[in-house]
């Protein structure tokens, strides 16, 4: 489950309705997110081994914990045995089939033969009836064998498919982490006994944080997607200064945010901008920022 955490600072009432050529203030002021991720369960049992920590990275795919798959391995072993049983009765039946498909082939053979002897008056047409009746009721006890053996092969696909099954379980009972970034929340510890959709941790890519502001109507003709813009945060006595790139401008306005106080801001309509900025490691998910357009 994903989920945006979104802040907004009080420098807004300030400054959200001035001037986009004001020297002095900033263009829009806001906090920064990240788009977080909720990492869950996806088997019931304890977790044998759970190699997490708040703040550590983590790659796609890595693997960070098992939990206890001893149930399902016994599950499939009971399963194959079972399947192997129905297999030996499947081969008893294919081996009566084979037989029959010998006698067949001999049966056809002085078929072919007789027919030849029949032509030249060397054998009567009595011959030619009973080796056309023994060659239909061969024929007949190959399918009755093979209706036999149809229920037997659907029974083994069955098996099969709940092997397969337990299979999945056994993999999804496997901790790999889906996407790379930071550790926001541990919520499980080892030994914990956890169930399918249960949280395990939360997640986020640090690496690249997003900047969201609020404007009014009359700076929308300055600001264009993949637009740069110069973001600031404040560091120590002076302001730190970053590239961002606009990647997303409201296609609708909203009415202010209510932490805007006075009654004449707050019937205003404002549109939100999301800015893509390259972290360095000092930017943190509801930081405080402010959006100049252009260097200043």
């Amino acid at each position: 489950m994903k989920q945006t955490h979104t802040l907004i600072t009080a420098l807004l009432v300030t400054s959200l309705f001035s001037c986009s050529g004001d020297g002095d203030k900033a263009d829009g002021y806001g906090n920064f997110e990240a788009t977080e991720t909720t990492i869950s369960a996806e088997a019931n049992g304890k977790l044998v081994t759970f190699e997490v920590e708040e703040g550590s990275v983590l790659e796609e795919n890595q693997i960070l914990g098992i939990i206890d798959t001893v149930q399902l391995s016994l599950k499939r072993d009971q399963l194959l045995a079972t399947r192997n049983t129905i297999f030996s009765k499947s081969r008893n039946v294919l081996s009566q089939r084979e037989v029959l498909k010998e006698q067949l082939k001999l049966a056809q053979n002085d078929q072919q033969r007789i027919e030849n002897l029949v032509k030249s008056n060397a054998a009567t047409t009595k011959q030619l009836d009973d080796i056309n009746g023994q060659v239909k009721i061969i024929k007949e006890q190959i399918k009755s064998v093979e209706s036999q053996n149809a229920p037997i092969v659907n029974e083994v696909k069955s098996i099969e498919v709940q092997v397969q099954q337990i299979e999945d379980q056994i993999e999804k009972s496997i901790i790999k982490n889906p996407v790379k970034g930071t550790v926001l929340v541990k919520y499980a510890e080892p030994n914990e006994v956890t169930a399918f959709g249960k949280p395990l941790y939360k997640i986020a890519d640090l690496d690249a944080m997003i900047l969201r502001v609020y404007i009014s109507e009359n700076q929308l003709a300055d600001l264009q997607v993949g637009q740069m813009v110069t973001v600031k945060i404040d560091d120590r006595n002076e302001m730190k200064s970053y590239q961002g790139k606009i990647s997303w401008i409201s296609e609708t306005a909203e009415f202010t945010p209510k932490i805007i106080q006075t009654k004449e801001e707050r019937v205003n309509l404002v549109y939100a901008v999301k800015i893509r900025v390259k972290n360095d490691g000092s930017l943190k998910i509801g930081m405080p920022a402010e959006m100049w357009i252009g260097e200043r």
